[in-house]
C-alpha cells in the first residue's frame, strides 16, 4: 500500500473545512436566534427558466413527499420540510463517521410579480421536487436609463 505524499496535506484541509463549517453554522444559528440543534441541513437548489416557466429544483433524498410542504404568500415560495433521522439499532461501538444530516429546513424565493398562483405545479421524483411557474420566467427587457450631467 502506497502513501500520497498529499496525504497529511489532505487530512489537514478536511479538518480545517469541518471546523470551519462547525463555527460557520453554530454563528449561524445564533444570529437567527434559533434554539441549538446539533445539526442543520438546507437542500441543494436549481433555480432557471425553461419556454418561459421559472423552475425550481430541490434535491430532498431521504425526505418522503409528505414531508415537504409548499407555501405561497405575498409573492414569496416557499418550500419547507423536514428529513427524519432512521433509527438503526448502533452494533459494534456505533457510527465511525457521520455526515448525513438530519431535521427542517426551509428555502424561499420570490417571484415576479402578477404570478397566477393556479399556475404553480409541484411534481416529487426520485427524490428531486421540480415545482413550475408557468410563465414567470418571461424575458422581459430592462429600461435603460439615461444619466444626465451637471446642470441638467
Amino acid at each position: 500500500m502506497s502513501l500520497s505524499p498529499f496525504r497529511g496535506f489532505f487530512d489537514f484541509q478536511n479538518e480545517m473545512n469541518r471546523m470551519f463549517d462547525e463555527v460557520f453554522r453554530g454563528l449561524a444559528r445564533r444570529s437567527r436566534g434559533e434554539a441549538e440543534r446539533r445539526f442543520e441541513w438546507s437542500p441543494a437548489v436549481d433555480v432557471f427558466g425553461r419556454d418561459g416557466d421559472l423552475v425550481i429544483k430541490a434535491e430532498l433524498p431521504g425526505v418522503r413527499p409528505d414531508d415537504v410542504e409548499i407555501t405561497l404568500q405575498d409573492g414569496v415560495l416557499t418550500i419547507s420540510g423536514e428529513r427524519k433521522e432512521s433509527r438503526e439499532e448502533e452494533r459494534g461501538g456505533g457510527y465511525l463517521v457521520r455526515e448525513r444530516l438530519y431535521g427542517s429546513f426551509r428555502r424561499s424565493f420570490q417571484l415576479p410579480e402578477g404570478v397566477d398562483e393556479s399556475k404553480i405545479k409541484a411534481r416529487f421524483e426520485d427524490g428531486v421536487l421540480e415545482v413550475t411557474v408557468e410563465g414567470a420566467a418571461r424575458e422581459t427587457q430592462p429600461k435603460r436609463i439615461q444619466i444626465e450631467g451637471p446642470g441638467g
